[in-house]
């Protein structure tokens, strides 16, 4: 039996990058091309920019993956893109890109959820056993997606407002941070005191649904009120105030979570899986549960990047997905939602 090999793209917002992953579960090579300079002066991310971004760095990205695996075109089995959700300018250079290249070199082309990558990643630590649940947190989502079987993607609990990481960000420009400001807050976070009674949004009702918008808001308004009465605020205090908040939200969620659903694995990921507190609670938490499989991301691939990309197109080529030159980026892409006819299967 040969080899799969895929060739991988993700552009859906400020990093490019290329990738070629073996099997789903081993990377052959992988190229990243940040942008955060670009975008710390604005920040946030600028779309014009990041396409602009895209546009310079793809082919060299191409190029450097195929000399560092040894690899020619002669030797992939298919081409695998992010084509939602993102930045619909940064996903259409990706995607024109794989495009391209399949058609080029007439090879199958695999379009990839972008937040299936994220769990896919999970791949590259152990097997995912299925039912399977995934905590996907990061800027843009903030949600629970069950998986009864591979390739089948429910989402059961997801955020009414801002994600985890957009408050992060958005939280950090109050404080006077540089952009992202997630990494920063977590390191402040562990060298002050949970000083300010900060809200802690749907916590105790049960239910699998996020909010974080009130306690960015409290945040916000702490800091401008004590300016305006000519208070200082601690913000090493208030760092640790609003991730003890987030975190707490995350992990009595999972919790929930974990306990309406019987699975075999567990994963965390997207980019605030590389958070030091999430990652040390949710080791506290696979002490309540332990039959389950539980996988962290490892901390260089829960961010963007190709190789996540490769893992879940090698599982949606595998499962006979392929696009046709025509396929177009989806910028409000979205797996299904749970409905009530939709029935869970308990693993023996």
């Amino acid at each position: 039996m040969h080899d799969r090999i895929i060739l991988a793209f993700e552009s859906s917002a400020d990093e490019t990058s290329v990738a070629l992953v073996k099997n789903g579960t081993e990377i052959i090579s992988l190229e990243i091309a940040t942008q955060i300079k670009s975008h710390q002066r604005f920040g946030g991310i600028v779309p014009e920019v990041a396409s602009r971004h895209h546009i310079e760095q793809i082919t060299l990205l191409i190029d450097a993956a195929l000399s560092d695996a040894g690899l020619s075109y002669d030797d992939i089995t298919a081409v695998a893109v992010t084509y939602g959700p993102g930045l619909v300018g940064a996903l259409l250079i990706g995607v024109t890109a794989a495009k391209t290249i399949a058609w080029a070199h007439q090879l199958p082309l695999v379009p990839v959820v972008h937040m299936a990558g994220h769990i896919a990643a999970a791949q590259f630590v152990a097997p995912i056993e299925y039912p399977a649940l995934a905590l996907m947190v990061s800027g843009g989502h903030t949600e629970f997606v069950l998986m009864q079987s591979e390739y089948e993607y429910v989402v059961v609990g997801d955020t009414r407002d801002d994600a985890a990481g957009e408050s992060y960000d958005k939280v950090g420009r109050t404080m006077g941070l540089d952009y992202p400001a997630g990494k920063t807050i977590d390191q402040m976070a562990h060298q002050g005191v949970d000083e300010y009674h900060l809200p802690r949004a749907l916590m105790h009702d049960g239910k699998l649904d996020f909010s974080f918008s009130g306690l960015k808001s409290a945040v916000i308004n702490l800091k401008h009120n004590a300016e305006q009465r000519g208070e200082t605020i601690n913000l090493q205090n208030l760092a640790t105030s609003f991730q003890n908040a987030v975190l707490e939200m995350l992990l009595t969620k999972t919790q929930t979570a974990l306990t309406t659903y019987s699975v075999k694995t567990f994963i965390v990921a997207g980019g605030v899986a590389a958070n030091r507190g999430l990652r040390d609670g949710i080791d506290q938490l696979q002490v309540q549960f332990p039959d389950v499989k539980f996988i962290k991301v490892p901390l260089a691939l829960a961010g963007d990047n190709a190789a996540m990309i490769g893992a879940a197109g090698d599982i949606a080529y595998r499962h006979g997905k392929r696009a046709g030159y025509d396929l177009n980026a989806k910028p409000g892409l979205e797996f299904d939602y749970l409905s009530p006819d939709m029935a869970f299967i308990t693993p023996m």
